[in-house]
C-alpha cells in the first residue's frame, strides 16, 4: 500500500495554494497517494470583495479544490499543512479546522504520523518562521513526528534557505518563484520518503 499524504491549507490570494500544489506534486512524484484540500473560508464576502486577488482566488478554487474534512485526516498516513502568516501565527480559517480535531486526537489518530508545514507572508521577515513554529505546537500535542526541510538539499538555499519549511514573501502580489516552488516539491518528496520509511510502505 502506498503512503497517503493529506495536504491541508488555507490561501487567500493564491500563494499558499501554489505552495500546497507543489508540495502535493513532490509527494506524488514519490508514488504517494495525495489529497489536496483547502479549509473552509470564514471571511465575509464584503472582506473578500474588497481585495480583487482574494475574490479571484476564491472563485478559481471553490469548485476545483475540495474542502478538507476530518475523514481526510483519518485517511492519511502523513500530513502537510500550509497557512499564510497572520501576525506571526496561523490564519483563523486553518485554526478553526484544527480546533475540530479533538475527537481524532483523543482516539490517537495522529500518533507517530510525519507532518510538515509551509507558509507565506507579505514580507520576508513578516513572521514566517513563527507561523511554522505555531503549527508545530499543534503537532506536539497530536504526537506527530515533525519533518522540517532543514538544510538537507542545496536547492533550498536558492529559495531563501528556511530550514523550518518552505516560505514565500508575497508582498506586491508576486507569486512564488521557480526556486521556491522547487523547494516545496522537495518538501513533499521528503515527507513522502520519510513516511515510506516509517510505514514500510
Amino acid at each position: 500500500m502506498s503512503v497517503r499524504v493529506a495536504v491541508i491549507y488555507y490561501s487567500a490570494t493564491g500563494n499558499v495554494h501554489a505552495l500546497a500544489s507543489a508540495v502535493a506534486e513532490g509527494a506524488e512524484s514519490r508514488g504517494a497517494e495525495v489529497r489536496l484540500r483547502r479549509v473552509a473560508e470564514l471571511a465575509p464576502d464584503t472582506a473578500i470583495d474588497a481585495n480583487p486577488a482574494w475574490r479571484a482566488h476564491v472563485d478559481a478554487t471553490k469548485d476545483s479544490v475540495q474542502v478538507a474534512t476530518l475523514e481526510d485526516l483519518e485517511w492519511a498516513s502523513a500530513y502537510a499543512f500550509g497557512s499564510p502568516t497572520r501576525f506571526g501565527n496561523v490564519t483563523a480559517q486553518l485554526k478553526q479546522f484544527i480546533d475540530t480535531t479533538g475527537g481524532l486526537w483523543q482516539n490517537g489518530v495522529f500518533h507517530d504520523k510525519p507532518v510538515t508545514s509551509f507558509t507565506s507572508s507579505a514580507n520576508r521577515h513578516g513572521g514566517q518562521e513563527s507561523t511554522i513554529l505555531s503549527l508545530n505546537n499543534v503537532f506536539y500535542h497530536w504526537g506527530c513526528l515533525i519533518v522540517p526541510v532543514g538544510y538537507t538539499d542545496p536547492l533550498l538555499y536558492a529559495s531563501g534557505g528556511n530550514p523550518y519549511g518552505t516560505s514565500w514573501p508575497s508582498g506586491g502580489g508576486v507569486a512564488p518563484d521557480a526556486p521556491t516552488l522547487e523547494a516545496a516539491r522537495y518538501q513533499g518528496r521528503r515527507l513522502a520518503d520519510i513516511a515510506t520509511r516509517l510505514t514500510g510502505a
